[in-house]
C-alpha cells in the first residue's frame, strides 16, 4: 500500500546533522529520510507509553540541560517548585562546562508525572528528557 508523502524542511544544527547521519549509516538506513522516519515513530511511541501513565507511578526523569541558556536554570526551578507534591528529592551533576543532568525522584498521579516531564521538555536548552516509572505496589 503506497502512502502520499509530504516533504518538510528542516533546521538543525550541524553537529546534530553530523550525529544522525553517523547513526543512520552504522544501522544501515538507505537514506537520511528513512531514519527520520524512524526516529519520527519512536517520537510517536514514547509520547503514546507517556499518554498512559496514569494511576499512582513512582519513578525517575532524567534531564541533560545547558545551564547557559538564559532563563533556563530559574524556569526549572520554577517548575520544580510547582511540582513539590511529587518531586521527592533530585541529584545534580555537572557533565562539563556548559552542560548539567539532574535526576527528579517523583512519586504521585501519573497524570501529574506526565505533566512536569512535559513541562521540562518543551524548554529552550533542555537537550535530553527521559521519564522512566513503574507502578508502586505492582511485582516486578
Amino acid at each position: 500500500m503506497e502512502q502520499d508523502l509530504a516533504r518538510i524542511g528542516v533546521s538543525l544544527p550541524e553537529n546534530l546533522l553530523e550525529r544522525f547521519d553517523e547513526i543512520i549509516t552504522k544501522r544501515g538506513y538507505s537514506s537520511r529520510s528513512e531514519g527520520i522516519r524512524d526516529a519520527i515513530r519512536g517520537y510517536i511511541r514514547y509520547y503514546a507509553w507517556m499518554s498512559e501513565v496514569e494511576g499512582e507511578r513512582v519513578g525517575t526523569i532524567s534531564l541533560v540541560y545547558d545551564h547557559n541558556q538564559r532563563g533556563l536554570v530559574n524556569s526549572l526551578l520554577d517548575i520544580e517548585h510547582e511540582f513539590t507534591d511529587i518531586i521527592r528529592s533530585s541529584i545534580h551533576m555537572h557533565i562539563n562546562h556548559d552542560m548539567c543532568m539532574e535526576v527528579l525522584m517523583v512519586r504521585g498521579e501519573g497524570k501529574d508525572v506526565k505533566a512536569v516531564t512535559e513541562k521540562i521538555m518543551t524548554l529552550r536548552g533542555v537537550k535530553h528528557v527521559k521519564l522512566t516509572t513503574i507502578i508502586p505496589d505492582e511485582e516486578i
